[in-house]
């Protein structure tokens, strides 16, 4: 029975191996590049004074306003939406997939006036997320590569977590310090391990959950799972009734009227209100209602006719909150969950190291079986 045990942990342990030498450099990189981006919105609050303007007791200007404003300065392009949000500036996004570009506004919601013009494409956080995502490849080449790596690091992460289980009590004492007296071989057998195991259960999560990004078989497995065993229901668009006539009330731009009436429903409302500008006569207009703009998960998307103004209902999980199962709240979290935002500001900084440990372990690792290797070389026969 030993026997079989000790041959199942052989290769089990020779799979951690090679796997670990396969994925280490991405899994090194995702981890960097996750530390980086754990604290975005806070280094982007303190170092982008254009993000916010003092609350004033004038009145909001419209979206449609503020649209017209930044139009001028980005003729040729369509707006994707105008964001408004309490002590923030107004955003007017532009965004578009084919030709691909991406800009967003900034303005005083109050008088109009521009505060920034911004090309995304050279913010620093920008490019650091598309390497983080893509590899700053082509996404259909990058996206799976790096997907594959971090499935392969889950791999790595429980069969670790096998390998390092102490056999008995004894033993288990020196399985959870690092002993900083001994010597560096040591020391770094305790940071891959001791640190790898404490780590370990934040980097499940963040694995699975940027699987659930990476692939679609994935997200659709754990939807299954969380669902009792249904299908994902994935986002399409809505659609205006294009043979219905159009409201007596048109006399304003529609997305004004609907912006006034959402907020005329949201009093003393301090949370994010964002209008999505319709591409075509044919698409509804989406209303984005977020409470907590520190994360997504929560924001509740309304869609409206553009014609009748009246609210479409849809099926996906992109709808209301309150009409969202069990698996659709865990596959809204996912993101916020990745980032560590779920758990606000303590969850944050526990994503930051864990993604700093996950990007240390194919170092120490590669140090453990460099060793391990010159050792055997060494050994005579």
């Amino acid at each position: 029975m030993n026997k079989k045990k000790n041959r199942f942990k052989y290769w089990i342990g020779q799979i951690h191996l090679w796997l670990g030498l396969i994925s280490g450099i991405f899994v090194c990189f995702l981890g960097i590049t996750g530390c980086i981006l754990a604290f975005e919105r806070e280094i982007e609050n303190i170092s982008q004074p254009y993000r916010f303007t003092s609350v004033q007791k004038a009145a909001l200007l419209p979206p449609s306003q503020l649209k017209q404003i930044a139009d001028r300065l980005l003729p040729g392009k369509h707006a994707h939406s105008v964001g408004y949000q309490t002590g923030k500036s107004a955003q007017v996004v532009y965004y578009a997939a084919e030709p691909e570009y991406y800009w967003i506004v900034f303005l005083n919601p109050y008088t109009g006036e521009v505060l920034k013009v911004k090309n995304m494409d050279d913010d620093f956080f920008r490019v650091v997320i598309m390497g983080h995502y893509y590899l700053w490849l082509p996404p259909n080449i990058g996206q799976p590569v790096l997907a594959s790596a971090t499935l392969m690091f889950l791999f790595l992460l429980i069969s670790g977590l096998f390998l390092w289980w102490p056999k008995n009590a004894a033993a288990s004492k020196k399985r959870f310090s690092i002993k900083f007296n001994a010597k560096w071989k040591r020391v770094n057998y305790d940071l891959h391990n001791v640190l790898g195991f404490y780590m370990t259960w934040i980097l499940i999560f963040i694995a699975v959950s940027g699987l659930v990004m990476g692939f679609q078989w994935f997200a659709g497995s754990v939807y299954w799972i969380s669902s009792g065993g249904k299908s994902i229901k994935p986002f399409a668009e809505t659609y205006s009734d294009t043979t219905a006539v159009k409201s007596s009330i048109h006399k304003q731009p529609v997305i004004d009227i609907l912006w006034t009436r959402t907020m005329a429903g949201l009093p003393d409302y301090t949370g994010g209100v964002e209008v999505h500008v319709p591409e075509n006569d044919k698409l509804a207009i989406e209303v984005a209602i977020n409470p907590d703009t520190d994360t997504y998960w929560k924001a509740d998307y309304l869609y409206y006719d553009q014609n009748t103004l009246k609210e479409i209902p849809v099926d996906h999980i992109f709808g209301k909150l309150a009409n969202a199962s069990v698996a659709d709240r865990i596959s809204r979290m996912n993101y916020d969950i990745h980032i560590g935002a779920i758990a606000g500001l303590t969850g944050k900084i526990m994503a930051f190291f864990a993604s700093l440990i996950a990007a240390s372990l194919p170092i120490t690792g590669f140090i453990i079986w460099w060793g391990r290797k010159k050792k055997k070389a060494k050994t005579p026969a």
